[in-house]
C-alpha cells in the first residue's frame, strides 16, 4: 500500500527530470573543465544519447539507476507494490536501451554508459572519461 496520497503521488512523480539530472550535470561540469566540448540529447540519434561528442564518433548515456533497472544497485529493484505496472514499464525501458545502443554501434558509434550511483560516488570518473574520450585538446 503507498503511504501516499494519489495526488501527493503525481506531484513527486512529476518533479522527476528526464534531462538535466544532477548526475547528467556532474558530468557535463566535469567534462567542460577537462575542455571537452559536446552535443545534449540529440534527437536525431537512437536514444536522444544525454552528451554527443560528434567528431569523435562518442556517446555517453547517463542512467539513472531505477529507470534503467541499474542490477548491481539498490536502487535498481523493481517494487514490491503494483508489480503489474512497474514490472512491464521498467523492462521497457530496459529493452528500449538495449536496441538503441545496439542501432548507434552499428552507425558507428562508441558508447558508454554511466550509472547514477557510480557518477555520485566516483573519484576516478575523470580518468574513465579521458579514456574513453581520449585527448581533449585543451590548452595547458
Amino acid at each position: 500500500m503507498d503511504s501516499l496520497s494519489t495526488e501527493r503521488r503525481s506531484q513527486n512523480m512529476a518533479r522527476i527530470r528526464s534531462k538535466d539530472t544532477k548526475p547528467e550535470m556532474v558530468i557535463r561540469r566535469l567534462l567542460h573543465g577537462l575542455g571537452y566540448r559536446y552535443r545534449l540529447h540529440r534527437r536525431d540519434l537512437p536514444g536522444a544519447p544525454d552528451l554527443v561528442f560528434p567528431a569523435r564518433k562518442r556517446i555517453i548515456f547517463v542512467h539513472g539507476c531505477f529507470w534503467h533497472q541499474h542490477k548491481s544497485c539498490i536502487d535498481g529493484r523493481i517494487p514490491k507494490s503494483r508489480l503489474e505496472y512497474w514490472e512491464p514499464k521498467l523492462l521497457r525501458n530496459v529493452e528500449r536501451d538495449r536496441r538503441n545502443i545496439s542501432k548507434l554501434r552499428r552507425s558507428g558509434w562508441k558508447v558508454l554508459k554511466l550509472w547514477e550511483c557510480d557518477v555520485l560516488k566516483a573519484d576516478d570518473l575523470g580518468q574513465q572519461l579521458r579514456h574513453f574520450l581520449g585527448p581533449s585538446g585543451e590548452r595547458k
